[in-house]
């Protein structure tokens, strides 16, 4: 057990195609009567098996690259995107200038730092992009009189609230609306409530703890890390935001602004003075690819340059691509093998008289685990919401009800999994030992865990 590694989400995930296939051969085969695309409860009857062998299980990915194409492309657009939005210093520059400006009133700081970070987390899963900035936080709230605690707390907490409670989040709630069959827009105020009562809980949670560490540094989880507060990121050599920088900044913004409205169903909800737009992936990945060329042309890169930059931005996202098609070839073989339905019988089972409220608290309780054992967020969603969906038809739950499930219960685990790079790279920065972490952070996950039940329970009332 010393010497033991967990392994990469492939390898978990081609494993599962494995087992899954071999479920195939051992499991009863049955059907679903469907109609409009929703299983009729009552209607499941067995059928005859199609087991899948080794061909199969080599063609499974392959596959579910082809059946989730429109979403892996969606990613890409948005990974190019954000790649010449970051070529261009934009963000790192804009986050420096706050920092600038606020220079001597570093207890501001925490909460307007916290709010763009949660931000980018709801909106464009800021998470992996935020590792540049905890160099340049440490130096700065070190120097102020805090620990390393409140320096990392600030990004990771900040962004961490955001993408639990993703709102247009294309790599969570994107992905997971996609297999649902749903527009992204809806859940959203619901999200949007939640956004601002998780944000608002994690900024009132690192506030107190750095009150208390600014009065008394021995009141510190920390204090026996000796950091040396001139090391990092020297503030003022940190480039001051050009005006084209703010340019980009400004369309960076507006793509965004473009996305929420375009996905936000008015009428659904009662409201004719604004045209419904209804877009997909396929319209949403070229509002990426444009807004990532129009990026290009502000910052006067050149043709060459927003291209090669694009094309490094998308090849960073191949990954969450490759996830995508693993996980859906899971999804395919189950199809194919006979045995979805069989699953879902057994839910409808073992559901069987349970009310919504039962099942959404149930169903928030089976992600944590699973978070875990599958730390990435694509792949979760693509593996799992194809069959929480149908589950809760059965129970009267909504598909964007589950979705905001599994975003609250991944959300929670992605702070403290030791599989995460960013946590366990944050920490490393900061020579925060993994235990004082868990330590300093566990009443704030109580609160979040007890505040994710709530709310769901909430959502069932207003479905």
């Amino acid at each position: 057990m010393k010497n033991f590694k967990m392994p990469t989400a492939y390898t978990v995930l081609f494993w599962l195609i494995a087992l899954v296939a071999l479920a195939t051969w051992i499991m009863p085969t049955g059907q679903y009567e469907y109609v409009d695309g929703v299983p009729l409860s009552g209607s499941y009857h067995e059928v005859d098996g199609n087991p899948q062998g080794l061909a199969e299980i080599v063609l499974a990915p392959l596959r579910g690259f082809f059946d989730a194409v429109d979403v892996e492309l969606f990613i890409l657009m948005v990974g190019g995107f954000l790649g010449v939005v970051m070529e261009t210093g934009a963000i790192n520059n804009g986050v420096a200038a706050i920092v600038r400006k606020m220079r001597g009133r570093e207890k501001w700081m925490i909460p307007i730092l916290m709010t763009l970070f949660g931000i980018g987390g709801t909106t464009f899963g800021m998470w992996e992009e935020t590792m540049a900035f905890y160099p340049i936080l440490l130096t700065v709230f070190l120097s102020a009189g805090y620990d390393a605690l409140v320096a990392i707390s600030i990004v990771l907490l900040g962004a961490g609230a955001g993408v639990l409670c993703s709102t247009v989040n294309p790599f969570a709630t994107g992905i997971a609306s996609g297999f649902a069959g749903i527009s992204l827009g809806d859940g959203m105020v619901l999200r949007l409530v939640m956004l601002v009562v998780y944000e608002a809980t994690a900024i009132w949670f690192v506030m107190r703890y750095a009150a208390k560490v600014k009065a008394d540094p021995s009141k510190s989880l920390i204090a026996h890390n000796r950091w040396n507060n001139h090391e990092g990121v020297n503030m003022d050599e940190a480039q001051p935001l050009t005006p084209k920088q703010k340019l980009v900044l400004i369309l960076f913004a507006l793509v965004f602004l473009i996305m929420i409205y375009s996905v936000i169903p008015f009428e659904d909800i009662g409201v004719t003075l604004l045209p419904t737009l209804g877009w997909g992936f396929p319209e949403l990945g070229a509002l990426f690819l444009v807004g990532g060329i129009a990026v290009g042309i502000v910052y006067g890169m050149g043709e060459a340059k927003v291209a090669e930059r694009f094309t490094l931005g998308a090849a960073d996202l191949l990954g969450v691509a490759f996830i995508i098609g693993l996980s859906r070839g899971i999804t395919t073989i189950m199809n194919d093998g006979l045995i979805t339905d069989t699953v879902l019988f057994g839910g409808e089972k073992l559901l069987s008289g349970t009310n919504s409220i039962s099942f959404i608290v149930l169903i928030f309780l089976l992600y944590l685990p699973v978070s875990i054992l599958i730390p990435s967020t694509s792949g979760l969603a693509t593996l799992t919401i194809p069959l929480a969906v149908p589950l809760g038809k059965f129970a009267g739950v909504e598909s964007d009800l589950i979705i905001t499930a599994f975003q609250s219960a991944s959300g929670i685990i992605n702070l403290i999994t030791p599989t995460s790079a960013v946590v366990m790279g944050a920490l490393a920065i900061a020579r925060v030992p993994y235990d004082r972490w868990i330590k300093y952070i566990w009443k704030l996950l109580l609160i979040f865990f007890v505040l994710s039940i709530l709310f769901l329970v909430i959502g069932t009332f207003l479905q």
